[in-house]
C-alpha cells in the first residue's frame, strides 16, 4: 500500500462535507484455485484499522469462488443473442451487450426474469427512462463483467459472475483478519457502484458509494483490486 492514488485518479474525496482518502492496495493477479483467505490476507493484513474500511471488488471474491468462465467455453442460446443485440454498451464495459454474459444472464437470474426486464425497460426507454432493466434484473445481472480491451489477462477472454453471499464473505473477511475495521465487497465502475456486502450499517453502505462514485481503483491494468477508506 503506497498511500499513492492511481493514475488519472485522485487520492481524497469530500463527501457530505468530509475528506476521504481512497488508499489503493496493489497486488498481483488473483487466479482460479486462488484462496480468498490467503490473497487477503497477504496483501491487506494489518493494513486497515479503526474507522477504516476495506473495500474488497467482487471480481476477485468470484474468481476464487470459480465464478469465472472463458468465453469459448459458454454454450450460448438463440435467445441470449437476439437480447444482447438491444443492449448498449459503454466505454467502461461491455456489460450484457455480448451474447456470452447475456447468455450467463439467463442462467444466473433465470429466463423469466431477464425477459420481464428486457420488456419493462423496452417501453420505459422509449419514454426517455433509463436503467429499469438492472432495477429488476437485480444485482446478480448488473455485477457481471464481460471481457474488454483494458481486462488483465486472463480475464480478457472471461466472463465473471458476480460473487456468492458476498455480505457473509465480508464479515467472514472481518473476522479473519481480526480488524476493527469496517469490510465491503463492492461493485465499481466507471459508471457508478453497488456494495453488495458489508459489515456496514445502511448509512454506511450509502456513504461508502459517494466516496467510491469515481472509480479509484480504475478500470483497467491497474491491479489494485483492494482499497482501504480513511478519513483524511
Amino acid at each position: 500500500m503506497s498511500g499513492a492514488a492511481n493514475e488519472g485518479k485522485n487520492l481524497e474525496i469530500v463527501v457530505d462535507g468530509e475528506s476521504f482518502q481512497r488508499i489503493p492496495i496493489k497486488t498481483r493477479v488473483v487466479m482460479p484455485g486462488d484462496s480468498l483467505d490467503e490473497f487477503i490476507t497477504e496483501f491487506a493484513g494489518g493494513k486497515a484499522g479503526e474507522g477504516d474500511v476495506l473495500f474488497v471488488t467482487e471480481k476477485i471474491v468470484a474468481i476464487t469462488q470459480g465464478r469465472s468462465y472463458l468465453v469459448t467455453d459458454i454454450q450460448v442460446r438463440p435467445l441470449a443473442r437476439f437480447l444482447s443485440k438491444y443492449v448498449t454498451r459503454t466505454p467502461y464495459g461491455i456489460g450484457l451487450g455480448m451474447p456470452e454474459t447475456m447468455e450467463m444472464a439467463l442462467r444466473e437470474c433465470g429466463t423469466p426474469k431477464i425477459l420481464f426486464a428486457a420488456a419493462v425497460a423496452a417501453v420505459t426507454k422509449a419514454f426517455g427512462r433509463k436503467g429499469d432493466f438492472y432495477r429488476i434484473a437485480g444485482d446478480k445481472a448488473r455485477a457481471i463483467d464481460g471481457p474488454t480491451s483494458g481486462t488483465i489477462p486472463p480475464y480478457n477472454k472471461a466472463v465473471v459472475l458476480g460473487p456468492e453471499k458476498p455480505k457473509e464473505v465480508a464479515y467472514h473477511l472481518k473476522e479473519l483478519l481480526g480488524t476493527k475495521a469496517g469490510v465491503a465487497v463492492v461493485d465499481i465502475n466507471d459508471l457508478g457502484g453497488n456494495i453488495l456486502g458489508s459489515t456496514l450499517p445502511k448509512d454506511g453502505e450509502a456513504r461508502l458509494v459517494k466516496i467510491l462514485k469515481d472509480n479509484p481503483l480504475g478500470q483497467g491494468h491497474q491491479s489494485t483490486p483492494l482499497g482501504i477508506i480513511r478519513r483524511a
